[in-house]
């Protein structure tokens, strides 16, 4: 554990330098004057004098192949990047959580009451209940502690704000009270509940799990309580691509009907063709009873369902391009991923707002500029927000202009994968 002073020299320690570059790559420069500000704010609020004050990091998360799989117990390629949610964080022995983010309230949650709270619904405090409720559920300890974050993990941006947020608190909780010894796999599994029985949005796990575990892994969630986990070499800046996950400006928060109804459109399906989730059947059955589906629960839902079997597929096939090396084949199969959602899957944008098409307007740009070369998709639930795009090096001067000239300046976010899950910082 550490006081204040010491914080403050170690983050001015040659050697912290490292340890930036390894979590934030060519983000790396900016990082000691933002976590020196970062203990500044905590000190303001909670006080200098706080014992044990550590930070923490997690990051936000990419989609690679597998758009809405995971709730039906499917499989995904998803990593970690270099954008995150800091936070400066102390225990204390009042039993009270106190959270407080930048330009949001004050979050003071009494753990002896942790009870789902309706007024919380949809809002970041029931996450924070939610979690401790996760952690006493499991046999953990919990406790009280003060903490100030800071994110630049664009909210509503598909690169999943929420979930870091979920793991950054399990992180605090296991390392102030559990020693570290609750897994990442674990404290995934604590935010998913967190986020379907407190926060009231119904959730697969490979947000929480992405951000938690970090690194590019290929995650198979067919039996969910102990999801098969893959790390995979994912490094395409080596291979001349880049990155760029591309703001349309659109917002998730309002969009949980939305997902909710993919969730609740495949899981009617699955009832249908006698099974729990569409994980335990396969596209022959589904085929098989397509006039009975259509008729009961319409077109919509048949189709998410057949989006649901050829993008399983799909995982499959790309993490076994990656092993080979084959980039070809990956950006092919990250094509035709964003072409099953965008007219299968339909999470383009949403039903009841036709007139905001964003992530089609970024996509027809980005499928303009690279003419063949490289591969656009939507990124993360869809709806709104972002798309992600693998821009070859010799076109991301022209890619960045167009799309910027189009949502504005800083839309284009250039990024790096691979990185670490939720961490204490040195």
């Amino acid at each position: 554990m550490y006081n204040y002073n010491q914080l403050v020299r170690i983050i001015a320690d040659e050697k912290s330098k490292e340890v930036f570059a390894r979590l934030y790559g060519n983000r790396s420069k900016s990082q000691p004057k933002r976590y020196m500000e970062l203990l500044r704010k905590f000190g303001h609020r909670f006080g200098r004098d706080s014992d044990g004050i550590r930070f923490f990091s997690t990051p936000g998360r990419t989609e690679i192949c597998g758009n809405h799989t995971d709730h039906n117990h499917g499989m995904v390629i998803a990593a970690g990047v270099n954008l995150d949610i800091v936070a400066a964080a102390a225990p204390n022995d009042s039993g009270v959580i106190r959270i407080k983010s930048e330009g949001y309230k004050l979050i003071e949650i009494d753990i002896s009451d942790l009870s789902v709270k309706n007024a919380e619904k949809n809002k970041s405090p029931s996450m924070v209940r939610g979690i401790v409720a996760g952690f006493k559920r499991a046999g953990y300890r919990t406790g009280g502690f003060d903490a100030f974050t800071s994110s630049d993990i664009l909210k509503g941006s598909g690169l999943s704000s929420s979930a870091a947020f979920e793991v950054i608190v399990g992180t605090m909780l296991n390392f102030f009270y559990n020693d570290s010894a609750v897994t990442p796999v674990e404290i995934a599994k604590i935010s998913q509940y967190a986020e379907r029985e407190y926060f009231g949005k119904p959730s697969g796990l490979m947000d929480q799990t992405a951000c938690a575990v970090g690194g590019v892994i290929a995650i198979d969630f067919r039996k969910p309580s102990e999801p098969v986990i893959e790390t995979i070499d994912c490094d395409m800046s080596s291979r001349g691509y880049r990155l760029c996950i591309v703001d349309t400006k659109g917002n998730h928060s309002r969009l949980t009907g939305e997902y909710a109804a993919i969730t609740d459109e495949m899981a009617q399906v699955s009832r249908l063709l006698g099974v729990d989730y569409l994980r335990e059947t396969d596209i022959d059955s589904l085929i098989s009873k397509a006039v009975e589906i259509r008729r009961q629960l319409g077109d919509r839902a048949y189709l998410r369902a057949m989006h649901y079997f050829a993008e399983n597929k799909r995982v499959q096939k790309q993490t076994e391009a990656l092993k080979k090396g084959d980039i070809r084949a990956f950006l092919r199969l990250i094509n035709e991923s964003g072409n099953s959602s965008a007219q299968f899957l339909q999470n383009i944008f949403p039903a009841r707002n036709i007139k905001n098409q964003s992530l089609y307007v970024a996509l027809s740009l980005a499928s303009y500029i690279l003419d063949g070369q490289g591969a656009c998709r939507v990124h993360g639930g869809g709806f709104g927000g972002t798309t992600q795009n693998f821009v070859p090096a010799n076109k991301v001067k022209r890619f960045k202009k167009t799309l910027e000239d189009v949502f504005g300046e800083g839309s284009c976010l250039f990024l790096e994968t691979g990185r670490q899950g939720g961490t204490v910082v040195f």
